[in-house]
């Protein structure tokens, strides 16, 4: 007697991921600079051009990003360079302003983590880090106590290191890692690092790439 031939599941073209890692700024969220910096300066007195001088010409918001500036201390520090006064919650602010969650992302996130470990790793300091839940409620609590940022390893993407140190924080390996960024520096970096990694365009296109991983997310 013959059997009746059984289904054959489709093989899955790459081993799925323990952990997925994402990167927050125009990936989980859509960061406005430019909205930020009109922000800062309405609240300031100023203007957008001196803000961002005073901020990101200057270097501050890199110093802040690897871990140099204590949250308050950042304030009081763009206040300096800015010569007008900003306070912690003005930053706070302007930053949640500028830093809407994606909703197709964070749905997708929210799928993904019912099959692997979901994280971020974003190049900022503990001035986002630390209020990252004031500045993106959306994406809490799904990535409670999961968020890493360049400032708590003190070297920023694309730095091989960078990853290495991020994922001994989030106790996960490499080869067990798939990365997703918006920037292809970032998505090289994380590959030289030993992970896998995807470069984002839109949750869409994101999706489907997750499915050759056996990460379901739906429609």
């Amino acid at each position: 007697m013959l059997s009746t031939p059984q289904p054959r599941s489709r093989p899955r073209p790459f081993r799925q991921p323990r952990l997925v890692l994402f990167d927050l700024d125009d990936v989980l969220a859509r960061y406005d600079r430019r909205l930020r910096l009109c922000e800062l300066a309405r609240r300031s007195g100023t203007t957008p051009g001196a803000v961002q001088a005073a901020l990101f010409d200057s270097g501050l918001e890199h110093e802040s990003d690897v871990g140099l500036w204590r949250p308050m201390d950042y304030a009081d520090e763009l206040s300096r360079r800015l010569g007008a006064r900003l306070t912690l919650e003005d930053c706070i602010a302007a930053r949640a302003l500028a830093t809407p969650a994606d909703p197709a992302m964070v749905a997708l996130a929210g799928a993904v983590s019912r099959q692997a470990a979901v994280a971020i790793f974003t190049n900022n300091g503990p001035f986002l880090t630390l209020h990252l839940g004031r500045i993106c409620p959306p994406l809490f609590p799904l990535f409670a106590d999961r968020v890493v940022g360049a400032g708590d390893v003190g070297i920023a993407k694309p730095s091989p290191e960078a990853y290495l140190r991020a994922l001994a924080l989030l106790d996960a390996a490499p080869a067990e890692t798939l990365f997703i960024d918006d920037r292809d520096e970032n998505v090289n970096g994380a590959r030289a690092a030993g992970l896998d990694a995807l470069g984002f365009s839109s949750a869409a296109t994101l999706r489907r790439a997750l499915a050759l991983y056996g990460l379901e997310t739906g429609a």
